[in-house]
């Protein structure tokens, strides 16, 4: 019995073992963020208004809607904590400066991602 707790627990340590990401993970995804908000802003152009008058044309535009929304809303939330760990906290008040900062960048990529279109 208590070889095969020692075997599990083995096991246990090899499987929750840390596991470094891909070097190129955060432009892997900061590239999959940004084409997909630019394929569901094409696809909101796209959408003609007379359209409109039926529902059952608005699942398109309204998926394009929801996605594009939170692939943009991550991908300034990418961009913004890219920034925040080049840029090295000076101040004593570090909370304090780490949020408006964190705020800051926030507008900024927003401005830019919305500049964008």
């Amino acid at each position: 019995m208590s070889e095969a707790a020692h075997n599990f627990e083995g096991l246990l340590r090899e499987a929750l073992a840390p596991v470094e990401p891909p070097e190129d993970l955060a432009e892997r995804l900061e590239s999959t963020l940004t084409s997909i908000t630019e394929m569901a802003a094409d696809e909101l152009e796209a959408w003609e208004l007379s359209a409109m008058r039926d529902p059952r044309n608005w699942a398109r535009p309204a998926a394009a809607l929801v996605l594009g929304s939170a692939a943009g809303a991550a991908l300034v939330l990418v961009r913004a904590r890219q920034r925040a760990h080049s840029t090295p906290s000076v101040s004593l008040d570090g909370a304090r400066d780490a949020a408006e900062r964190t705020i800051r960048d926030l507008s900024r990529e927003t401005r830019k991602l919305l500049g964008d279109r």
